[in-house]
Formats: C-alpha cells, sequence, structure tokens
C-alpha cells in the first residue's frame, strides 16, 4: 500500500511541475503582448519568477525521491499554455479574458498544491511539505492579487475603451 502512495505522489509531483511550466508559458504569452497595463506585467513578471522557482523546488522533490520529470507531459502542457494565450489574443477584451482564466488558474494551482501535501502525508515524505507550503503561500498571493485587482482592471479598461485608447491589452 505505501508503494500505491508513493507513486501517486509522484505522479501530482510530476503532474504539477508540467502545470508550472503552463503557468510559465501562458503568463510569458501574456507579457509579451501587454502595453497598457504596467502593473499587471509586473505582477506577471515576479510570477513567472516564482513559478520557475517552484518549477525547480518540485525537480528536487523529485530527485529525491528518485524520480523526474515527464518531458512529454512538459512538452504538452506547455503547448496548451502557447494555445490558450494565442486564444484570447484577437479579443478586443484580451485582458479581461486573461485576467479570468489567470485567476482561476491560480486557484487550480492552489488546489495542486494542496492536494500534494495531502499526498506527501500519504506517502510518509517529512522533507518535501515545506517546499510546497512555500509553493502554495505564493500560489495564495498571486491569487489574491488577481482578486484585489480585477476591479480596477476592469474599471481601467472600460475608462480606456470609452477614451479610444489600447484597451484590450
Amino acid at each position: 500500500m505505501q508503494e500505491s502512495r508513493r507513486d501517486l505522489y509522484i505522479t501530482g509531483l510530476v503532474n504539477a511541475r508540467a502545470l508550472e511550466t503552463q503557468a510559465i508559458e501562458l503568463l510569458s504569452r501574456q507579457v509579451d503582448r501587454l502595453q497598457s497595463y504596467p502593473e499587471v506585467e509586473d505582477a506577471l513578471r515576479r510570477h513567472i519568477t516564482e513559478s520557475e522557482q517552484q518549477r525547480a523546488r518540485l525537480d528536487t522533490i523529485l530527485e529525491g525521491l528518485g524520480s523526474s520529470s515527464s518531458g512529454v507531459k512538459d512538452f504538452i502542457t506547455g503547448l496548451m499554455g502557447n494555445m490558450a494565450a494565442l486564444a484570447h489574443a484577437p479579443m478586443q477584451d484580451e485582458i479581461l479574458k486573461n485576467s479570468l482564466a489567470n485567476y482561476a488558474f491560480e486557484h487550480f494551482e492552489i488546489a495542486s498544491y494542496k492536494s500534494l501535501l495531502t499526498l506527501a502525508d500519504l506517502a510518509g515524505d517529512t522533507t518535501a511539505p515545506a517546499a510546497l507550503q512555500e509553493s502554495l503561500r505564493e500560489e495564495e498571493r498571486m491569487a489574491q492579487w488577481c482578486a484585489d485587482n480585477l476591479d480596477p482592471l476592469v474599471r481601467k479598461f472600460a475608462m480606456l475603451k470609452e477614451s479610444g485608447a489600447k484597451a484590450g491589452i
């Protein structure tokens, strides 16, 4: 039974690493297009750095368990992140769609880290929870930033749109 719990835990870690790759790709594509929202660009750049650190933490945990990431999962989720970012690009309200998607994505990552903490406990891993908690706190901070900035962002979008300025990105 312990082995199957360990296998579930490792699978969860590999999936979380791929999710971080997707986050990095998704946010990087958004940052490349931002023009009218420097506050969003700053937050996304900070979170890209955090996501890279989270991915490195997951690599360290996996290595400690004698495992590694999945190149196939990284490729597929990275591709999905790029496609998701591109899907919003032609929309006149791209910034709003990206903001809503980012808010939802952060909560998905929060749930992923919470489940990893449970799986770590079930697998008897006492070394990784501190790193997983750090990543969880970073995701919670970014989700809170998304929540706190949604109203001002929508207001800025509406103001720019009304004035005829570039509002979508």
